[in-house]
């Protein structure tokens, strides 16, 4: 199958399920006049020998330092090895993958005056699944995602190594293995490799599409519970949620009334004396409806930054300047992860609850929901793993992207922690998915 990047917006729908089920990507013509246009412009600024920001000059803390020409393209290796400092266990494939459709995505906007080569070389080892072995932890989530990037973009240079048909090998071996050959990196492309967002991101998509899911499913096992209690849909009705408007409370009201229509279990105790429900039941549409409007914003804000450049230096072929900036800076991701894991201890806490109340022996069901309590436990032990792994969320529900940390002799002062946002919720979703 084919997946043919073109000149429009992607959804994280559209970069996850391309990962997922392994199409090929290629480029089209028009994100190739893009790429082309970028490259001479940055051509045509080195030639002139003015000095520009990560062409000819040292990074960060280190901008104020001209380097020779002979040296330019060593300047953009070294940036890459010294900068592969990653630790920790290696990232899962599903990630490196995403990552680098985003990358290259980013670059078919024509902002990072890369090569075409290079970026030719990225499509190989996405349709070949060689997939660079990037490890964790490393990354505070401005000025790119520098380590984890850099490990990614070594293997375009024959360093590092890959996952390729599931053993781990030399990055250089993996490359002959498929007929490719190490690229030389040129000005400019070692730079436009690690900025960027796309590890930070990558974990966006593939925790978003998960937790999408998980909305829904918390719905229908919420819906489960109050036929298992027989509990009383009233509190769900359109009338009650059309006078507090929230969409996400709506949405979860309308789920929950069309999940028991024609319930005969419902119908079964229309005339029963119980007044009102526990919250965990009565209340799901003030408590998933706001998770679902934290999942909302952020499905918005992911789609945003996949379509967007998260290079620097900026190349503007119109206005024919390379402008030096900050979208680098994964602040808007580390937000949108960070409500999406207070949205997943809402639903983890609510979920425990029901869970709770279903082994408590009242509405008419067996203490623990077994036959001969005290002889067997039932499922008393299920509940305490579900109440282990909600409380482990509430404290994963702290937000990372609260914290800064100044690194890179103080330019960089400053910084997201939005790669921990996305690590964190990736577990919390974990833990949602088993509760």
């Amino acid at each position: 199958m084919k997946f043919c990047i073109e000149n429009k917006n992607y959804s994280f729908l559209d970069i996850y399920n391309c990962c997922h089920s392994n199409y090929n990507i290629e480029l089209s013509d028009d994100v190739k006049s893009n790429i082309l246009k970028s490259r001479k412009l940055v051509d045509e600024l080195v030639e002139s020998d003015k000095t520009i920001y990560g062409i000819n000059t040292g990074f960060g803390k280190l901008s104020q330092i001209k380097i020779e020409n002979k040296d330019i393209n060593k300047l953009q290796e070294n940036l890459l090895l010294s900068h592969s400092v990653g630790t920790g266990d290696s990232c899962p494939k599903i990630i490196v993958k995403i990552m680098i459709l985003l990358k290259i995505i980013s670059f078919t906007k024509g902002y990072s005056g890369i090569r075409i080569e290079v970026i030719d070389l990225l499509i190989e080892l996405f349709n070949k699944n060689c997939l660079p072995i990037v490890p964790l932890k490393g990354s505070v989530g401005a000025s790119g995602d520098l380590a984890p990037l850099s490990h990614l973009s070594s293997v375009l240079i024959g360093k590092g190594k890959v996952n390729f048909k599931d053993k781990i090998i030399d990055a250089k071996q993996a490359l002959k293995k498929n007929n490719l050959r190490p690229i030389q990196l040129e000005y400019k492309e070692g730079l436009a490799l690690i900025n960027g967002t796309q590890f930070s991101t990558a974990y966006g998509v593939y925790c978003l599409f998960k937790l999408n899911q998980l909305m829904k499913i918390a719905d229908i096992a919420g819906a489960m519970s109050v036929e298992g209690l027989m509990c009383s849909n009233k509190p769900f009705q359109n009338n009650v949620h059309s006078i507090k408007p929230f969409k996400g409370q709506l949405d979860v009201s309308s789920n929950l009334i069309a999940l028991l229509k024609d319930s005969e279990i419902m119908s079964s105790h229309s005339g029963c004396e119980r007044v009102q429900d526990v919250y965990s039941i009565r209340c799901m549409p003030q408590v998933h409806g706001p998770s679902r409007d934290l999942i909302y914003f952020s499905n918005k804000q992911i789609n945003i930054e996949i379509n967007s450049v998260s290079d620097n230096p900026l190349v503007f072929t119109k206005e024919k300047d390379i402008i030096s900036a900050g979208h680098f800076h994964a602040e808007a991701v580390g937000h949108l992860l960070d409500v999406s894991c207070l949205a997943v201890a809402s639903l983890s806490n609510i979920s425990e609850r029901r869970i709770f109340t279903l082994l408590l022996g009242e509405y008419g069901l067996p203490k623990f929901l077994v036959e001969n309590p005290g002889l067997n436990s039932g499922f008393m032990m299920l509940q305490v793993t579900a109440a282990a792994l909600a409380s482990e969320n509430k404290l994963l529900a702290n937000p990372s992207s609260a914290d800064s940390i100044t690194t890179c002799s103080n330019q960089e002062d400053y910084v997201s922690m939005a790669p921990y946002s996305g690590r964190k919720l990736k577990q919390a979703i974990h833990n949602l998915e088993n509760i």
